[in-house]
């Protein structure tokens, strides 16, 4: 096809003369159609025509999966080179603590490496037990359910409490895992606009107020920063009998007493019936949790299915959890210190005439609006030693396109 001497990628991205950069962002969004007949198995078509991530390679500009070869800390070791990591969710910065990586070892020594099992049968540890009592305490709830991963918790929650002839709300820029989730259950999923209360209670009105009904949203939105108007939604709850599920994956850590979350940062900790969280950002391990009442954990612990039929959280994973609960627990300056380094740099951001949007919380985006811009800067920032993550389509809609910081 004729090439636009205007249309192409040039200079610091190390894209050669001769690329359509329409055609590149085609491809790169997703949107590219090819005409031809598969001759394989139908299944794997989609695999077949997937092109985007081939092309990204083939122009240098591919930003995922990078091989990191040190441990996750301020700097890490890419290719040989040493980059600042400014796109980790190690928040208190305990994911290489000699104290933690200890207790790992002890654990490994008194349990083994493995569970062999699912909590529901024979997987669930002394270590375990321990580790629920001690986030229950946490976020201030009568008990806790560990899973092996955060994206299980949401999973199975959800699909476990919402049945027919039920309804779950959802913001539209609630994690996958609570899409997921929602996609799962058999009752309704309902979504309305990003931390639009007046939809959340449109919703709300049409649905029968005898129905079952549960809201779940993010306590600080992954991708925005931005931290969810709890006080209304909690007020909207109890005005159309819903429960309320917040998911603290970014707020565990970062927001209320002793980083108890968003429920806390609020005083609404007896107004949310569930709090969610995961282990892998400020508690420096794998795994995720529930808490609530200890009647609906009760049931949880015999109807969650992702629980049930999954290998228990390793002891290591388990021992880390706890090693850095009483480390945070233990030294309430390194959540001051993230704060202050959070203002730190979002003032130099803002000076130097970035769009951070709304952000509330440690996460920063920088939006660019442009998946080629992200790219491209993306790859920039790695070659002058500074590890960034690019945020596209479909984690956030197209024209949203962000660096987070």
């Amino acid at each position: 096809m004729p090439i636009d001497e205007t249309n192409q990628l040039e200079g610091s991205a190390g894209i050669g003369s001769g690329l359509d950069l329409a055609r590149l962002k085609q491809i790169l969004s997703g949107a590219e159609e090819d005409n031809f007949l598969y001759n394989g198995l139908p299944i794997f078509r989609k695999a077949k025509q997937f092109k985007s991530a081939a092309w990204a390679r083939q122009v240098g500009l591919y930003p995922y999966f990078r091989t990191i070869s040190s441990a996750q800390d301020t700097e890490v070791i890419i290719n040989g080179k040493k980059v600042l990591m400014l796109g980790s969710n190690s928040y208190l910065g305990l994911t290489n603590h000699p104290k933690i990586k200890e207790a790992a070892r002890q654990a490994i020594e008194k349990y083994g490496t493995g569970c062999a099992g699912s909590r529901f049968l024979n997987g669930t540890l002394q270590i375990h037990v321990e580790l629920e009592e001690m986030l229950a305490q946490l976020v201030g709830k009568e008990a806790a359910l560990v899973y092996s991963t955060g994206f299980q918790v949401n999973l199975g929650v959800i699909s476990a409490l919402v049945g027919k002839g039920d309804y779950v709300i959802a913001d539209k820029s609630d994690h996958a895992s609570i899409v997921d989730g929602c996609n799962l259950c058999q009752g309704e999923f309902l979504r309305f606009p990003h931390r639009n209360m007046e939809a959340l209670e449109q919703r709300l009105q049409k649905i029968d107020p005898d129905a079952g009904k549960l809201i779940v949203v993010d306590g600080v939105f992954s991708m925005e920063g931005d931290i969810i108007q709890l006080p209304e939604v909690c007020r909207l709850a109890e005005k159309y009998r819903a429960a309320v599920m917040v998911d603290d994956a970014h707020g565990i850590g970062v927001l209320g007493k002793n980083g108890a979350g968003t429920a806390s940062h609020f005083g609404l900790t007896e107004k949310v019936h569930l709090i969610m969280g995961t282990f892998s950002k400020s508690l420096a391990s794998l795994g995720g949790f529930i808490a609530g009442d200890f009647e609906i954990i009760d049931y949880l612990r015999h109807h969650s299915r992702a629980l049930i039929f999954s290998a228990s959280m390793s002891p290591a994973n388990a021992a880390a959890v706890k090693a850095a609960i009483e480390i945070m627990l233990a030294e309430p300056e390194r959540i001051a210190r993230l704060w202050y380094n959070t203002q730190k740099m979002k003032e130099g951001l803002l000076s130097l005439g970035f769009d951070l949007g709304n952000s509330e919380t440690p996460i920063l985006p920088v939006y660019c609006r442009d998946l080629l811009t992200v790219l491209r800067f993306c790859k920039r920032l790695q070659e002058e030693g500074v590890f960034v993550n690019p945020v596209l389509p479909p984690a956030v809609p197209p024209g949203n396109e962000l660096i987070r910081i």
